[in-house]
């Protein structure tokens, strides 16, 4: 398995779109079109934000995660963020989203971040049980409740 930008990968911009827009906006109800997730993702960077890295196994991609200046408006002092982290169910447990952590901090790290931030409706225990440091939960006009954690890049 190989962890690598998606810009290095274009063939895979549609179903990486496909996987966040499932995930992440269908089940949020944002009301973001299926276009625009296109459109973001065809515009990721492999040094500055926003970026999206994914896992490639035998020319599948099998999950992606990506990294923003900032994914909590309410929350612009903390810098960058892991986000839309996600593998293909039938590959979960494999220690896939780890892998891609993990090169997100190096990534970060290159970047010259110490830290990472990512932000969390729901998977707090995942984050937690992983090493990421609780720092707060704060709400904004969409969530009630949205625990912020931080992981050193070392």
């Amino acid at each position: 398995m190989n962890i690598d930008f998606l810009l290095n990968h274009p063939d895979k911009i549609k179903e990486v779109s496909e996987m966040i827009y499932k995930e992440f906006v269908v089940k949020t109800e944002s009301g973001m079109k299926f276009e625009d997730v296109v459109k973001h993702f065809s515009n990721t960077k492999d040094n500055t934000f926003p970026i999206t890295l994914v896992a490639i196994e035998n020319d599948e991609c099998l999950g992606t995660v990506s990294i923003f200046e900032n994914d909590l408006k309410i929350r612009d002092m903390y810098r960058p963020w892991l986000a839309s982290l996600y593998t293909k169910s039938e590959y979960r447990s494999r220690g896939i989203g780890q892998l891609l952590v993990s090169k997100t901090k190096d990534v970060v790290k290159e970047l010259g971040f110490n830290e990472l931030y990512l932000r969390t409706e729901d998977t707090s225990d995942y984050y937690r049980k992983r090493g990421w440091t609780y720092v707060e939960t704060v709400s904004d006009d969409t969530y009630e409740y949205i625990d912020v954690f931080k992981i050193k890049c070392e």
